[in-house]
């Protein structure tokens, strides 16, 4: 397996990760618009995982500065494992690539949301030593548009 960061040949497959984990709407056109926009953001970037040639798994992080502390924190905005190829490292890859790139980008903690009935997901992340912090703080958000 190889991890490496995302390019415009890979918006088909990376679109259809994203439909697997139920984010419909995701065409590779926009897809590739979207990845464009992270190669050209300075503190983020779009990872994939290879296992026979196929993207198996992709990862987008980005660093992000905090105001109530010193220092930057490290955000995991997306993670999909195929399902196919779930349960073989890839997720597990993928997230320690996250962190390697969140620390050298200056951060000295990482966040990552999953929705509420992702129970196996959870799960993993517990596995890799991230808390759960969902009794302490809430998740708000209003759509602008």
């Amino acid at each position: 397996m190889t991890v490496r960061p995302a390019n415009g040949a890979d918006a088909p497959r990376i679109s259809a990760l994203l439909a697997e984990l139920g984010y419909p709407g995701n065409n590779p056109d926009s897809v590739h618009k979207r990845l464009e926009i992270w190669t050209n953001h300075p503190r983020s970037t779009v990872l994939v995982a290879e296992r026979d040639g196929l993207v198996a798994g992709v990862i987008a992080v980005t660093a992000m500065p905090v105001l109530e502390r010193d220092g930057w924190q490290g955000r995991i905005v997306a993670l999909v494992t195929a399902q196919s190829a779930r349960g073989n490292g890839i997720g597990r890859e993928l997230t320690e690539a996250a962190e390697h790139f969140a620390r050298e980008n200056g951060c000295g903690r990482m966040e990552v949301t999953s929705s509420n009935h992702r129970d196996a997901a959870h799960a993993f992340y517990r596995t890799l030593g991230y808390d759960n912090w969902a009794d302490r703080s809430g998740r708000f958000i209003k759509n602008l548009i």
